[in-house]
């Protein structure tokens, strides 16, 4: 009769400790020199520069410029890392997911439509004005649209993770090989549709 309460707490411990690695695991210094280093340990291995001059030249496409553990190591154990998302006029960062990390993200200049789906499948759906704070939970999909024809749109995104691996949603699922006959049965539609999308996705 013991056996089925030891395998209960076995299989809770085994699920616990596998969600415990999908994110940044706590360190017990006050930070992390990755093997690979090999300059001195001053103010410059944690300052970040690759930011410099980004503003300089507007892009002519969504552009998302990182600050992430393998741009900056020093964020290495720090479960942090950040980027800024430059959205020309009537741009879009396609729906996505950050299966590690949670996003906070701060309009700097701009508007953006962001919007997010639970579990449950529900929408939410905001537009950001100048100042405007939105979090993204982690491992919801989500999105963000400038849909101003004229104006650019630009915000900064903090991520609770080094490594805020981002799953774009179209190329996840109509560029990595599944069946055109799988997907057309999936979307409720037909072989033909389905080549015409990936062959968007690829031009």
């Amino acid at each position: 009769m013991r056996f089925i309460p030891l395998v209960m707490i076995f299989a809770f411990a085994l699920a616990t400790s596998k969600r415990a690695v999908a994110s940044d695991p706590d360190i017990i210094s006050d930070f992390i020199v990755p093997p690979h280093f090999n300059g001195t340990i001053d103010g410059s291995f944690f300052t970040f520069t690759g930011f410099r001059g980004i503003f300089d030249q507007a892009p002519e496409t969504f552009k998302g410029s990182k600050a992430s553990l393998v741009e900056f190591p020093a964020l290495t154990g720090q479960s942090v890392s950040y980027a800024v998302l430059q959205f020309p006029p009537n741009t879009l960062f396609p729906p996505h997911t950050r299966p590690d990390a949670t996003g906070l993200l701060f309009l700097v200049d701009g508007t953006l439509e962001v919007g997010l789906i639970d579990t449950k499948n529900n929408l939410y759906t905001q537009k950001l004005q100048t100042g405007d704070l939105f979090i993204f939970p982690k491992g919801l999909v989500h999105y963000q649209y400038n849909s101003d024809p004229q104006r650019p749109a630009t915000a900064v995104a903090a991520f609770g993770s080094a490594s805020a691996r981002a799953v774009t949603v179209p190329p996840a699922i109509f560029t990595t090989g599944i069946d055109d006959a799988i997907l057309a049965k999936s979307l409720k539609t037909d072989v033909g549709t389905i080549e015409k999308i990936k062959a968007g996705l690829t031009n």
